[in-house]
């Protein structure tokens, strides 16, 4: 099989850098980073966060083969940021979002277990006093 052990696929060796960057010679104020162990997941979750900053004029991302676990990330800015700045608060910025995104399910999930049970209709269209699918109104009725 022409896969490679699952283990490349996340765990950098000793000699491997997590981030390899490159200025582009040909237009200003851009560089292509080079994110190696990564995939879509990632990538597209970066792009999304610079393509959010108004700094920056263009970001792409690629995956140059699926056997390789490597993805190609482009940055181009207005010139009032780096590339390399601009990476590094749009990094912050998804780890803030993230660490949000957690702090909020792990709430509400608390919240599910101080219940006790977890109802089997969370609409509550079924059970005394409610209404089946079809009767009276929903939520769409105004």
């Amino acid at each position: 099989m022409n896969a490679p052990n699952r283990f490349e696929l996340f765990v950098l060796e000793d000699t491997e850098k997590h981030v390899e960057v490159t200025e582009d010679t040909k237009i200003p104020n851009a560089a292509t980073f080079k994110i190696l162990k990564q995939d879509h997941t990632l990538g597209n979750m970066i792009r999304a966060q610079v393509l959010a900053m108004p700094q920056v004029l263009f970001a792409g991302y690629k995956v140059p083969h699926p056997l390789h676990p490597y993805f190609l990330l482009k940055i181009q800015t207005d010139g009032t940021m780096t590339p390399q700045a601009v990476l590094e608060q749009a990094c912050t910025k998804l780890i803030a979002t993230i660490s949000s995104l957690e702090a909020k399910f792990k709430r509400e999930f608390s919240f599910k277990m101080t219940e006790g049970t977890v109802p089997e209709d969370p609409y509550g269209t079924t059970g005394a006093g409610a209404q089946g699918w079809g009767t009276g109104k929903d939520y769409l009725d105004f």
